[in-house]
């Protein structure tokens, strides 16, 4: 997606209201549609934290009108092709339990019914995911360090329940990402971490931007972390050699 066009709460809204009606023309109102919104757009409805999203990911129940009125609020609202898309389904962190779990947003036009994913849901799926280019672990800190000022800390076994329920358990979770909750629910320093992870995530897009224009077409989802591995190391001798 082009990262000329980025989704706030509000106007995302807008976006999901302008949708509901293209699609109330298309297919009237004898089928309602459903979409669960997942990852940053599930973020930026339910929390503060992130301000902003250049990804609109969602699990899509609809007919095939659906499609049709996407592109034409596309259009008419000057965003990105697949400005809203299904493309989070091919990846590791989907599960079809999602809709099982998923949490009532609101209504659209009275056609369509917008869910989101609740906190302990949410962090197993970014620990799923466990990008260290993306949002993922900022997001998880994120998520914790609001749920502890609001008075409703969030704790490891609601997490445990989560995993569980969307995944059969922590088997196939990424061990670092195992590293990285079983660290942060014991620091509970949620704002320090919150930031210090978003910076590190900053980072990290930035030497796959600059990877990129060397080795153009080289990176993808199944080597983005060796390079990113390998560059961190080459940076850690050259600072010791740096200071030696």
């Amino acid at each position: 997606m082009s990262t000329d066009v980025f989704f706030t709460k509000a106007n995302l809204d807008r976006c999901l209201m302008a949708l509901a009606k293209e699609f109330r023309k298309r297919n009237g109102t004898a089928v309602p549609a459903e979409i669960i919104l997942i990852g940053g757009a599930a973020i930026l409805e339910n929390y503060g934290f992130r301000e902003s999203t250049y990804d609109v990911d969602a699990v899509i129940h609809a007919s095939s009108a659906m499609k049709e009125a996407i592109n034409l609020v596309g259009d008419k609202m000057g965003l990105p092709n697949g400005w809203l898309n299904t493309d989070f389904t091919k990846t590791c962190s989907y599960t079809p339990k999602l809709t099982e779990y998923s949490i009532y947003y609101k209504t659209f036009s009275n056609v369509l019914s917008v869910r989101t994913v609740s906190a302990e849901y949410l962090i197993a799926m970014k620990l799923m995911a466990g990008r260290r280019y993306k949002h993922d672990l900022s997001d998880v800190a994120g998520i914790l360090m609001e749920h502890e000022r609001a008075g409703k800390p969030i704790n490891r076994e609601q997490i445990d329940i989560a995993m569980q329920n969307l995944y059969s358990g922590w088997d196939n979770v990424p061990e670092d990402s195992k590293t990285f909750i079983m660290d942060v629910m014991q620091s509970q320093n949620y704002v320090a971490l919150y930031q210090k992870y978003r910076e590190e995530e900053q980072a990290g897009r930035t030497t796959l931007l600059e990877f990129e224009k060397g080795y153009p077409g080289v990176t993808n989802e199944s080597n983005v972390n060796a390079i990113l591995k390998a560059a961190k190391e080459r940076k850690d001798r050259q600072k010791q050699e740096h200071n030696e």
